[in-house]
């Protein structure tokens, strides 16, 4: 069995006058049967959401933060090309971010999270 943690976040920034918030909901994913496994990011506050870069990170327990891709205007941008089969992201509506892992192995056991920063 393999038990993906994806971490709770709800994080603040401050983008201009208004502040930004993520939000993701506590899930932890133990693999039977399911080989692809997907978590939304909630975002709040920033008006031109379809536009930001909204990064993906995997977190190993002893290791720093692995930064795997962005997604900004309908492109999402891989820190490796390999990743390109693993992972996939995608924005609905005016603000949730989904990120998702395929082929699900040992090499996945971790915390993920989202972030966001304004160039």
């Amino acid at each position: 069995m393999l038990l993906l943690s994806l971490l709770a976040l709800a994080a603040a920034w401050s983008y201009g006058q208004a502040q930004v918030f993520l939000k993701q909901r506590e899930v932890s994913i133990t693999r039977g049967h399911k080989t692809t496994a997907s978590m939304d990011c909630i975002v709040e506050g920033i008006p031109d959401f379809q536009y930001a870069y909204i990064h993906w990170y995997q977190q190993v327990p002893t290791k720093a933060p692995e930064w795997i891709l962005y997604i900004g205007a309908n492109a999402v941008s891989y820190d490796d090309n390999s990743y390109r089969n693993k992972y996939a992201s995608s924005k609905k509506g005016t603000n949730v971010c989904t990120f998702t892992i395929n082929d699900i192995n040992s090499n996945d056991v971790g915390s993920f999270y989202c972030a966001y920063w304004h160039f």
